[in-house]
């Protein structure tokens, strides 16, 4: 079944209209998104009623999505508000206006509702179990506490970054008195909620003042791979960037790598709120989500029709099927891979060559499924082309530093070639990480050999030892001589790694 779905997120400082493309075999793909910052909460008067330019802004904002979404031939199109339009109180006025002019139906999100999508996209595309959401809009705060995946509790707080700005600060530059009184506000609000206290979880923050704080963060740590969702963060970096941002005036934050030119006015204020909060919570870290609010509103229908787990190896699987796709991956290949990879690491467990781990398993795993995915680039540097993708390609369920793990073992080529590649991460990992991505990658290219002709005929191994080393013993359907071959070629790498001899010996069933 193939689902192409327009979403359109009627902010309180942004706009923005996303279409995803949506196949059960392959995933949910964004191919399409576009933003205008309307900045529709501040144009909402003493009265709480939104003025005609807000209004024409926003219908402006929607005729101009609207020809792009013709272009695409859609009709499945989700249109919904927020914040500023839910607050407003003339909004059934503007939801007749905009269905008049437009002809798209909006659907103003209640609080609890607009809590609730931010935490279906954080539980489905990140491997937390369990932790704190935050989600600053222009003119609301949603936060949520979910423990093992399941929602717990959630809040709308009647402030985001476009009314704090306009209430706290009067200049261009946060005064010291000014953050004082926010930061004093801000703490009040956030002890109203018992259930926010000490929870000594994560915070995973969603929307554009936060993915600004992450993209700033990688810049000043001139950080070595692509990508900020689930980009991790200690609370020394964040409270780092905070005291800065709180310093800085316009000249200086338009100078500054990674901040939109949009939320230069804003910025200060949201990295307020991520501080306060994270020590309420006494949280055990900050990441970043790019799923937020518009992928929760396609989950919640993709799970009416289809089986959603939540588990986070069943998140790394659906995103696997995007990666997959994408880049031409033969599912029967890469399966069979796995098949001779798993094989080889238990019985070389079993005989104390490897130290059998569940975390290493399934990185072995991982490994297998997408080794030498670079293929689908250039078969001659298949091991740069297959670190690259995988090292900056944003996989959910996988934080940067297992991204980097799987691309070291998917690549292997030797053990210097992965030693170049990981130059840039080694305080990333330890030595003894760096030997186990050397010895599992070994493995896999010796797994890789044993179906060097791509018909996946090796049917069963057996490991065992002999007087100087270890046999190998292969057991294939069809002539194996393109196996023998490569397996000869490459069993030095295992060898290496594994400090013994093996002798190979292949048997042909059919």
């Amino acid at each position: 079944m193939k689902q192409k779905t327009a979403v359109i997120d009627i902010g309180s400082n942004t706009i923005r209209l996303v279409i995803y493309d949506y196949e059960q075999d392959k995933g949910m793909k964004e191919i399409e998104n576009i933003k205008t910052a309307a900045r529709l909460r501040t144009y909402l008067d003493a009265n709480g009623v939104m003025e005609r330019e807000g209004i024409e802004t926003l219908i402006t904002t929607l005729h101009a999505f609207k020809e792009i979404i013709e272009y695409h031939h859609l009709t499945d199109i989700r249109i919904a508000a927020t914040a500023a339009i839910r607050q407003a109180k003339n909004q059934l006025e503007i939801v007749k206006e905009v269905e008049e002019t437009t002809g798209f139906r909006v659907t103003i999100l209640s609080e609890n509702e607009e809590a609730y999508y931010g935490y279906l996209a954080v539980v489905h595309t990140t491997p937390i179990d369990s932790a704190v959401t935050v989600d600053i809009g222009g003119g609301s705060t949603e936060v949520t506490y979910f423990e093992n995946k399941q929602l717990k509790y959630s809040h709308s707080f009647a402030f985001g970054v476009v009314s704090l700005k306009k209430d706290f600060m009067s200049g261009e530059k946060m005064t010291a008195e000014e953050k004082q009184n926010l930061s004093r506000f801000l703490v009040q609000q956030f002890y109203l909620l018992p259930w926010l206290k000490n929870k000594n979880v994560p915070i995973i923050a969603i929307g554009g003042s936060a993915r600004n704080i992450a993209l700033i963060d990688q810049h000043v740590r001139n950080y070595p791979i692509a990508g900020v969702h689930q980009y991790w963060m200690t609370r020394e970096a964040l409270f780092t960037i905070k005291d800065e941002l709180i310093t800085m005036n316009r000249s200086q934050l338009e100078k500054l790598d990674g901040l939109s030119s949009d939320r230069i006015d804003i910025i200060a204020p949201s990295a307020e709120v991520f501080c306060q909060l994270y020590d309420v919570v006494q949280a055990k870290g900050f990441m970043f989500s790019r799923k937020g609010l518009r992928d929760g509103l396609m989950l919640k229908e993709l799970m009416s029709q289809f089986d959603a787990p939540l588990d986070r190896e069943h998140v790394f699987q659906n995103s696997l099927k995007e990666l997959s796709f994408e880049y031409s991956v033969d599912k029967e290949s890469a399966e069979q891979m796995m098949y001779i990879a798993l094989e080889l690491y238990e019985q070389l467990s079993e005989l104390g060559f490897f130290d059998y781990r569940e975390d290493l398993l399934l990185l072995l795993k991982r490994g297998a499924y997408l080794y030498y995915l670079g293929e689908y680039i250039d078969s001659d540097s298949v091991s740069q082309h297959t670190f690259y993708l995988i090292a900056n390609r944003s996989i959910d369920g996988v934080l940067h530093r297992d991204r980097i793990k799987i691309a070291a073992l998917a690549s292997f080529k030797n053990k210097s070639t992965l030693k170049q590649f990981l130059v840039p991460f080694t305080s990333w990992f330890t030595k003894e990480e760096m030997q186990q991505m050397r010895e599992l990658g070994a493995l896999l290219k010796f797994a890789y050999s044993l179906n060097s002709s791509k018909r996946d005929i090796v049917k069963q191994l057996e490991v065992g030892k002999n007087d100087s080393g270890l046999t190998i013993t292969v057991y294939a359907t069809g002539n194996t001589l393109a196996e023998e071959y490569q397996a000869e070629k490459q069993k030095k790498h295992l060898e290496k790694s594994i400090k013994t001899t093996i002798d190979l010996v292949f048997i042909d069933i059919h």
